[in-house]
């Protein structure tokens, strides 16, 4: 009798690995978290992307955020990102669903030459190049710490006004600062205070958010 593949084994189908993530996920949660459901969600995702239940209680919200970023997916705003790697960890099929856009600068041409002009790095510039987009946008920063302190010098300037800022840059140099200095704004902010973070947790929040508003629709 042939031994059972590793594939037979451990794996299932898509929609099963979903269902029984977020269970684990779910009963990994510390009980003393306090939070609304649909906080409790994204939570979940975040968690589930980094496969690190110990971030879970580190996860700031600002009072209304999930809401702020509903209604402005729900509107059709678009998704703004600092890097391709968070661009590329968002649904496609949910981003169609709901008929909205992501916008990344990251690689284009312009902002190499505006980050050279301007004696900075490319993160800045994106973010200054993208401005014009940036009121009523969410704005989802899972890389740069640079490109976080860019986006909160345009909303101190009352240059932009981003719906809601995922603010999840990566790293040790200026990246707990630029949190900090994201919390103490008062812009509508998810985030993940010190040097946690990453592409796939601000991308996970995105899709938290668009996965919400496709359930709010079904009911």
């Amino acid at each position: 009798m042939n031994a059972m593949s590793l594939v037979e084994r451990y794996a299932l189908l898509p929609e099963e690995i979903d269902r029984e993530s977020l269970r684990m996920v779910e009963a990994s949660l510390p009980r003393s978290l306090d939070l609304r459901a649909q906080e409790r969600y994204v939570v979940c995702r975040i968690v589930r992307a980094e496969g690190d239940p110990d971030i879970a209680a580190s996860i700031r919200f600002s009072p209304g955020a999930v809401e702020r970023g509903l209604a402005a997916l729900a509107s059709h705003a678009a998704v703004i990102t600092d890097v391709r790697m968070v661009e590329a960890g968002i649904s496609r099929a949910l981003l169609k669903r709901h008929g909205v856009a992501t916008r990344c600068m990251i690689d284009a041409p312009e902002v190499a030459a505006r980050a050279q002009r301007e004696g900075t790095t490319r993160s800045v510039a994106a973010l200054r190049e993208l401005a014009p987009h940036l009121n009523g946008a969410v704005v989802a920063i899972g890389n740069a710490p640079t490109a976080l302190l860019a986006l909160l010098d345009l909303v101190d300037a009352g240059q932009v006004s981003p719906a809601l800022i995922i603010g999840m840059p990566v790293g040790f140099v200026a990246c707990p600062e630029s949190k900090d200095e994201l919390m103490r704004r008062t812009a509508p902010y998810i985030t993940i205070p010190g040097r946690r973070g990453g592409s796939s947790a601000a991308a996970a929040t995105v899709n938290a958010l668009l996965d919400l508003l496709s359930q709010r629709e079904a009911k």
